[in-house]
């Protein structure tokens, strides 16, 4: 037990900073996310002998943070809806560069997927996971994360009105003063 112990703490250590992104991009406030990034840790920790050293210790967490996250939510009973965005605009300052503004309105976007999609995408395009690491998570089939991901993609696409690469990057505007920055 002494020698996994410490093989155990490290990975669990390297773990996290993907632990806790998830966890935002799940909850979207970083106190709840913190809050249940902690209860994942303090649950894998008391667990630790549950865990098989040389198995995917990241996945394990986000199953575990995955299932907390879901017992939090059936013990509130419900969950307060803001697709529309009013309640997080209220909160929020409007910021000053392109860039934020883009994140913004990807993050609204992210909102309106089905929870399943947002999950599936999440796991795969934000956190690195496979496809199979991803079903292993979400305890479905491979060709089920596929499909939530190609059907997450297309929504956000919709959603976000992109059709092709020129959508992204500096608008018309200030692509010309920003090309002209760089030219030597």
């Amino acid at each position: 037990m002494e020698k996994t112990q410490p093989s155990f703490k490290r990975e669990l250590l390297a773990a996290l900073p993907s632990l806790r992104a998830f966890a935002i991009s799940l909850i979207g406030r970083h106190d709840r996310a913190d809050d249940l990034v902690q209860d994942t840790i303090m649950k894998a920790w008391a667990k630790q002998d549950h865990f098989e050293m040389g198995t995917n210790m990241k996945a394990w967490l986000f199953t575990i943070l995955r299932n907390e996250l879901y017992s939090q939510m059936r013990k509130a009973g419900r969950e307060v809806q803001d697709s529309d965005g009013i309640f997080t605009e209220s909160m929020a300052t409007h910021p000053a560069q392109y860039g934020a503004l883009d994140l913004q309105d990807f993050r609204k976007a992210l909102e309106q997927l089905p929870s399943d999609q947002r999950e599936a995408i999440i796991l795969v395009g934000a956190s690195g996971f496979s496809y199979e690491e991803a079903a292993e998570i979400c305890g479905c089939a491979v060709g089920t994360i596929k499909s939530r991901v190609n059907r997450a993609r297309q929504r956000l696409q919709e959603l976000l009105q992109v059709s092709g690469e020129a959508d992204f990057g500096p608008d018309a505007t200030s692509s010309p003063l920003t090309s002209r920055a760089f030219a030597f």
